[in-house]
């Protein structure tokens, strides 16, 4: 998954990065309210972590103006800001979430996870297409009950498949979103990994679309999101 880092203090900045990146994510950074309103437009983002007080241009116009412009991405807002009012106005903004400084780190985990999730429609940590389930939470794997070892680059892979179910990703999305931003489109390493989820999962849920890119097909009767109960 590809998060959207926006914070002007570079030293937490670089810590937010590394925990999001220990947690599996991929990160892009921008240090000021300019540099995040432009990259909110031209990359394709799963969650964004944004903060408020951001030199050039705030964060709560950064987020109106992504928000006017139908950027519909999941807003996590972090800020040393901690009155109602301030919060308010984040989520008339459009904000999903709001966190405040300090924070523990791996609360800033939990809460995107939950956001991506929600998203894409799942309310439950556990992601279920036929017999395969991923827990998002925990980063185990399973296929009809028999536990999976993955590498990480595989779950990563596999958990922004079955976010998006039935539709055609393309290798530079892969990239882009389970690799990072700086990988090269031409490389064969989604390929590869392809293969080895194929073996490991031992089914048919994974079409290579010619030309297009690959298609994680859900079986029609689980493709409705689940809920645990």
């Amino acid at each position: 998954m590809k998060i959207l880092v926006v914070e002007d203090d570079k030293k937490l900045s670089d810590l937010l990065v590394n925990i999001l990146e220990a947690a599996g994510f991929v990160c892009d950074v921008a240090y000021d309210g300019m540099t995040a309103h432009e990259l909110g437009f031209t990359e394709h983002y799963d969650a964004a972590l944004l903060d408020l007080g951001l030199p050039e241009l705030d964060g709560i116009s950064v987020l109106q103006e992504w928000r006017d412009a139908k950027r519909n991405m999941p807003v996590l807002i972090l800020t040393a800001r901690g009155r109602w009012s301030e919060k308010l106005a984040g989520f008339n903004a459009g904000a999903d979430d709001y966190l405040t400084k300090p924070f523990e780190a791996e609360e800033v985990v939990i809460r995107l996870r939950a956001l991506i999730r929600r998203s894409a429609g799942h309310a439950s940590p556990e992601l279920k297409y036929g017999g395969i389930t991923l827990d998002t939470m925990s980063g185990r794997v399973s296929n009809d009950g028999i536990p999976l070892v993955l590498t990480s680059l595989e779950f990563r892979i596999l958990s922004y498949f079955m976010h998006h179910p039935n539709r055609i990703i393309s290798r530079t999305e892969f990239l882009e979103h389970a690799y990072g931003s700086d990988a090269d489109p031409d490389s064969n390493v989604i390929d590869v990994i392809m293969g080895r989820l194929r073996k490991k999962l031992n089914q048919s849920v994974i079409s290579t679309i010619r030309g297009q890119g690959f298609r994680f097909d859900a079986p029609d009767e689980q493709s409705h999101h689940q809920t645990n109960t």
